[in-house]
């Protein structure tokens, strides 16, 4: 198993390499040019400071890196601490077309309300319950395409994660839910286990997390197939990758936050900014 100081390291390399992509976007690439602003939005620009939208501006371009930057950060958790991870991993197994057919029956119910009856909520020990019960003689090759895929070396265990932005739309759940489904329902299993995970928790303590679209599909506070912060870090890193993530990410913040102000604010940094706002446990 890796110590600490090394998941730290790795996570930092792949935040860096991300952050500095950023900045050559905003800076080199594509920078906010007041000019440009002023001339497609006159109005816009009377009123409101160029400050605003230059904001507006960084904010856009760093969302869009980092929304694809998780999976990356997931990988680089599992190889320094479990041993092997990678992305779009495909797998493929054997499922009973029963199963397949209930697995449908499972995410129409969870979707549209019967007449008479109030649409059905998440359970997903009893939803796993009914799928595996389903038998046929007919068997149909089924291929799953993984956001996360892990392998424990030592352990000999396989994992899938299905891992999403921590507030995540509808559809893609319902996407993830049938993946997971399908996954246990091979046989023989592909994957010891397989979850839908957040990379953090927005809302701070597991039982507080109340993102509706989500809760469609999975009962996000109790189902134990749902990961959130460092239910998952620690699954895909180990003990004390959680910890790590953090004191990576707080130890280079003040570095950029700097370079950031300075460099595409174009304004001093005022008094604490490299000690606000840090990412806690």
């Amino acid at each position: 198993m890796a110590t600490k100081s090394e998941v730290k390291k790795a996570i930092q390399e792949v935040i860096k390499a991300m952050m500095d992509r950023v900045m050559k976007g905003v800076l080199v690439d594509d920078p906010f040019i007041e000019e440009d602003h002023h001339a497609k939005r006159p109005l816009y620009s009377a009123l409101v400071p160029d400050e605003i939208f230059k904001g507006s501006h960084f904010e856009r371009r760093f969302v869009t890196r980092f929304g694809s930057a998780w999976e990356s950060l997931a990988v680089v958790a599992a190889r320094v601490g479990l041993g092997q991870g990678d992305t779009g991993h495909s797998i493929t197994g054997n499922v009973n077309a029963e199963r397949l057919k209930r697995i449908q029956q499972v995410l129409n119910e969870l979707e549209h309300a019967e007449a008479g009856r109030a649409k059905t909520r998440p359970d997903w020990d009893r939803e796993l319950r009914f799928v595996l019960a389903g038998s046929s003689k007919t068997i149909l090759p089924t291929t799953v395409i993984c956001d996360v895929y892990a392998e424990d070396t030592n352990e000999k265990k396989k994992y899938a994660f299905e891992l999403k932005a921590p507030l995540p739309n509808s559809d893609q759940t319902k996407v993830s839910k049938e993946k997971i489904l399908k996954l246990y329902s091979m046989e023989p299993l592909q994957v010891d286990e397989a979850f839908y995970a957040l990379p953090y928790n927005p809302y701070g303590r597991r039982q507080d997390y109340n993102w509706a679209f989500p809760a469609r599909w999975f009962n996000m506070k109790e189902d134990r197939v749902v990961l959130i912060g460092n239910e998952f870090w620690e699954k895909i890193g180990g003990v004390g990758t959680y910890q790590a993530f953090i004191d990576a990410v707080n130890e280079i913040g003040p570095h950029y936050k700097d370079r950031i102000y300075r460099e595409f604010l174009g304004i001093e940094p005022p008094p604490g900014a490299d000690t606000k706002a840090q990412l806690k446990s």
